[in-house]
């Protein structure tokens, strides 16, 4: 099986429920709102959905059995999954770098990276490893 269908493969099933929870979000409370809405409106919809997540958990980076610093991502799912959101005009390439950031320096291999600011909504997914 070749990298690339693997990737894709990746949590397919819990990638497929998160993006739904994600549009869901969207599609109710429309964009531009403050990043800390969508992140509650996440929370209260991952709750129902019965998905389990940490809220902004802190995720220590280890260098030698010895930790050195720490990441706080919005969201981390079914400890496989990190979720980081944003509400913004333009999503920069320090967004995507943050995202890639927290992968490269934890276990995880997904995350995704979503915008809730702009009137199409942005949802970029990330595999590290």
């Amino acid at each position: 099986m070749s990298k690339q269908l693997v990737d894709n493969l990746l949590y397919e099933d819990l990638t497929y429920k998160i993006r739904g929870i994600i549009f869901k979000i969207y599609n109710t409370l429309g964009f531009g709102h403050r990043e800390s809405v969508y992140q509650k409106a996440l929370a209260i919809e991952f709750k129902k959905q019965n998905i389990l997540f940490d809220e902004e958990p802190r995720l220590n980076i280890i260098y030698d059995n010895v930790k050195v610093g720490t990441y706080i991502p919005d969201f981390l799912l079914y400890n496989k999954i990190i979720l980081e959101i944003k509400s913004i005009d333009f999503l920069p390439k320090e967004a995507e770098k943050q995202l890639i950031h927290y992968l490269k320096g934890t276990n995880y291999r997904l995350g995704f990276l979503v915008n809730f600011g702009k009137s199409k909504l942005e949802i970029k997914r990330k595999i590290w490893g």
